[in-house]
């Protein structure tokens, strides 16, 4: 409770600092962008916890109360953090959300109920007495090690786990968690030398401490236990088992690991790996994932150390082509860090799954260094004798027993496994780790796996959101109406992935699409499902037909023609073992207050505060919210002009820019006029591009029609606009390295554009405004209409009432982010003035086909419908 104090104090400071007074405009409009930038951060870490909850809701990984705790509490943060910065943004128009938060947060809490999880009986426990129900006194590593031992009965050296117990005794003796919370105030997130001289006070703190002394009893007694059942006084290793680690949370390669030492470094080795605790890389991921200090308890597996001939990794399914249905085993001579650090390239064994264990392949390297534990204590490299330097570390029956423990292992967890092996210098195998193996391939891993002989590929790529195997009929989904039409066993595919297609997900066999991220909302809701999901494909409705028969390979990328049996056979569910436990039930009414998604299309009624149920909904309305706040931020712009600089183009607009920091490269002079090169700011350097296309020869008068003068005319002397129908001429653009909103505002008629383009494709957008004009209104209605088909056939999301256009587009790729805005930016020079132009509605359509044909011209008998064809002779 305390750490949580602590996030929420420190970010109360912080918001409080940032609300003193401003000196100019560029200040206020920095806030602003602040708030959003952190708001942004906090959907994205959202929808990364949801992704989690959901893969733990397949009920394949082990996790404890510890790991339901720490992801409600940081769901809940973020919620709180996002709706914070939507309403410091918008003035502090949105205060009913609070109280909507705290519902949501007291049903979770209920659903958590009390701190009943209860304490390890002892600072350490014998592994013979561990196995996986013991996950929150021992932390993962240790966890999976008693379970291999206890249940699987495959050989692990012996050892014991100091629990958290000891963790939680060393932080409360002399008050050390109270000096570590002290410390952690001088923390300033945004300075990472801050975090580097605080991390190193608390580190230097905790290795100064003295152990309490009965923890120091038990730790010499469970060392003395494991001398009288090894025969000796044995060297031994210490490795992070912190709660969460190799599980949900990120933090592989953060923790300390102490290999061979020696009795009198027990204590003080233990300690250092409890210090790794607060290494700086650990304490940012913390502080900015919302994570508490107390749900990322240190517990320590402490072993005796093998005299490794030789050491290696396994996997009991191929890692990156599940396709392979194989065990994949590498080795090398000495201790294990050599064979997965790249100092060495390993030996490889690939052994088939059937009854006699048949040895595929093997690849011999040359190994002429080894790692091996020095007689008194820490580690040395060593020369390999030259016969062995290219031998292999394995004999073909060692090969075949490592490979029947795979399985075994992988038939215990029901799920492909990640292991470390190794080998003593009396012939003795053991198991010194196992861990789900993530077996979904990397963005590109497919090309590294070859298609299946014999079938076609018609895709190939993409980001796999859910894994799985689907076949079926190409259904292309567009509209509203194709998603009522969706038909039973169907395979959506789509330019742009969509929460509102939940209401087939229950009907797909698959979903495909050009764009989309795995961390949005319909791929959440697409894993919540359990359909197979490829995303981000970038070409799926042009190279899949509507009607035609597909397999989509969700495991490796790939969209084969036709139904592919081998493929399909995979479809075979593995029972979770997780889902018959307590635990997981606790899980499971926990993540429905956080995972289901309701609030599915902005346009509808029921999207609003009050619709809210589960943190999901809180944090997609927030999100679209914070684009409407954001998109009139150009209001104060037309109303606060100072402090801005003059662009100096060939643009038919005065234009001026207020740079938030990063849009502009950096000014030696103080000149207020600045020039199109002095541009860095991606999504306004886009926009420029298009808006300065010399094919638009922009700076030339627009041709005169004379009917559509007349209306301009006829529309200022007789309906005499109200003055605040009339714009401000000056136009604005408020900018940041990835950040733009543009507004131009001139006569009678307003452009507001605003975008956002970065490397994560979930925070991407582009949303623009268009209204007035002055000529009449059905010539300012042609135009709009105009403008509405154009953006339709650039894949926006378009909508018009009256002469007001809104458009939208959201989560592509920064490329195409910027394609689109070079786009915007030609058609805001292209139509300025074009309402006098539009004489008859047959200019609707000759605008929009000449501007997507990158015909630009606007002479007047352009503008004309085509002349019918004379008719021909009568026979």
């Amino acid at each position: 409770m305390v750490e949580t104090l602590n996030l929420f104090r420190n970010l109360y400071r912080w918001w409080k600092a940032r609300r003193q007074p401003v000196r100019d405009v560029s200040e206020v409009f920095r806030f602003k962008y602040t708030c959003f930038r952190d708001l942004l951060d906090s959907n994205s870490q959202i929808l990364a916890i949801i992704s989690n909850l959901e893969e733990k809701l397949q009920g394949h990984q082990v996790f404890g109360m510890s790991y339901i705790r720490s992801q409600a509490s940081r769901a809940a943060f973020h919620a709180f953090r996002m709706i914070k910065s939507l309403d410091v943004l918008s003035g502090h128009k949105y205060p009913l959300l609070y109280p909507i938060l705290d519902r949501i947060h007291e049903a979770i809490k209920k659903e958590l109920g009390p701190r009943e999880e209860s304490e390890a009986p002892a600072y350490t426990l014998p592994l013979a007495a561990v196995t996986r129900e013991q996950v929150d006194w021992v932390g993962g590593k240790s966890a999976n090690l008693g379970e291999v031992k206890n249940r699987v009965g495959l050989p692990v050296p012996p050892g014991f786990a100091i629990t958290t117990r000891a963790f939680h005794h060393f932080l409360g003796h002399q008050d050390l968690w109270d000096e570590i919370n002290k410390r952690k105030m001088e923390i300033d997130p945004r300075d990472p030398g801050s975090i580097e001289e605080v991390c190193q006070a608390i580190r230097e703190l905790l290795l100064a401490a003295p152990l309490p002394a009965d923890l120091i009893l038990a730790l010499e007694e469970a060392y003395r236990d494991l001398a009288r059942e090894v025969g000796g006084e044995p060297k031994v290793s210490l490795r992070s088992s912190a709660l969460g680690e190799d599980s949900e949370l990120s933090f592989a390669g953060q923790y300390l690991t102490c290999l061979n030492e020696p009795r009198e470094r027990l204590a003080a080795a233990w300690r250092e790996v409890v210090a790794s605790l607060f290494t700086p890389r650990a304490v940012t991921y913390r502080l900015y994932q919302g994570i508490r200090d107390e749900d990322a308890a240190m517990g320590v597996t402490c072993l005796a150390m093998v005299a490794a001939v030789a050491s290696g990794v396994m996997y009991s399914r191929h890692p990156f082509d599940p396709l392979q249905d194989r065990v994949v085993i590498a080795g090398v001579w000495g201790l294990g860090p050599y064979a997965v650090d790249g100092t060495l390239s390993p030996d490889t064994f690939v052994v088939g799954k059937g009854a006699d264990l048949p040895l595929l392949r093997q690849e011999i390297a040359l190994k002429p260094v080894a790692l091996a534990a020095a007689p008194e204590g820490g580690l040395r490299e060593e020369q390999v004798p030259p016969e062995r330097q290219a031998a292999a570390c394995l004999t073909e029956e060692q090969v075949r027993t490592l490979a029947s423990w795979a399985i075994r292992l992988e038939e215990h967890y029901r799920g492909p496994q990640d292991i470390e092996w190794a080998l003593d210098d009396q012939g003795r195998l053991f198991i010194l780790q196992t861990r789900p193996l993530k077996v979904q391939p990397r963005v590109g891993a497919a090309a590294e796996s070859p298609p299946l002989p014999g079938a076609t590929v018609l895709l190939e790529g993409g980001q796999i959101a859910c894994p799985g195997v689907g076949a079926g009929p190409v259904v292309r989904v567009e509209t509203d109406d194709d998603l009522l039409h969706f038909p039973e066993g169907g395979v959506l595919v789509a330019r742009q992935s969509s929460p509102k297609f939940v209401v087939v997900m229950a009907k797909a066999q698959a979903v495909i699409t050009d764009h989309g991220s795995v961390a949005g909302h319909m791929a959440a809701v697409a894993r919540e499902f359990g359909v197979p999901s490829l995303l981000d494909t970038k070409t799926a409705t042009r190279d899949l037909p509507p009607g035609q028969e597909v397999t989509v390979d969700a495991l490796t990328g790939r969209v084969y023609l036709g139904r592919v049996p081998e493929l399909l056979a995979l479809r075979e569910e593995r029972r979770p073992h997780m889902q018959d436990t307590p635990i997981y039930q606790v899980l499971r009414r926990v993540a429905d207050h956080i995972v289901p998604l309701h609030l599915l299309d902005p346009r509808s009624e029921t999207f609003a505060p009050a619709s809210c149920r589960t943190l999901h909904d809180l944090a997609r309305l927030v999100h679209e919210y914070s684009y409407r706040e954001m998109f009139q931020i150009s209001d104060l712009a037309a109303e606060r002009g100072t402090g801005a600089l003059k662009l100096e183009a060939p643009l038919p607009l005065d234009l001026y820019l207020i740079d938030l920091g990063g849009g502009l490269s950096r000014r030696e002079e103080k000149s207020p006029r600045v020039s199109p090169g002095e541009v860095v700011s991606v999504p306004f350097a886009a926009l420029l591009r298009g808006m300065l296309d010399p094919r638009l020869k922009a700076l030339e008068p627009r041709p005169v029609e004379f009917s559509g003068l007349l209306s301009v005319m006829r529309e200022q002397w007789l309906s005499a606009p109200p003055l605040d129908d009339r714009f401000g001429e000056k136009s604005y653009a408020i900018i940041s390295d990835k950040y733009m909103n543009f507004s131009s505002r001139v006569g009678y008629h307003f452009s507001v554009l605003d975008a956002y383009c970065g490397a994560t494709l979930n925070k991407n957008y582009i949303t623009f405004a268009f209204k007035g004009g002055a000529a009449d209104e059905e010539r300012r209605r042609r135009r709009v209409r105009a403008i509405a088909r154009i953006l339709t056939a650039l894949h926006f999301t378009v909508e018009v009432t009256g002469d007001r256009l809104d458009a939208r587009l959201a989560k592509y790729d920064c490329g195409v982010i910027q394609e689109k805005l070079e786009e915007l930016g030609r058609l805001l020079i292209y139509t300025r003035q074009m309402d006098m132009l539009m004489t008859s509605e047959a200019s609707v359509d000759i605008v929009a086909r000449n501007f997507l044909a990158g015909n630009y011209s606007l002479e007047p008998e352009a503008f004309q419908p085509p002349a019918e064809a004379p008719a021909g002779p009568e026979n």
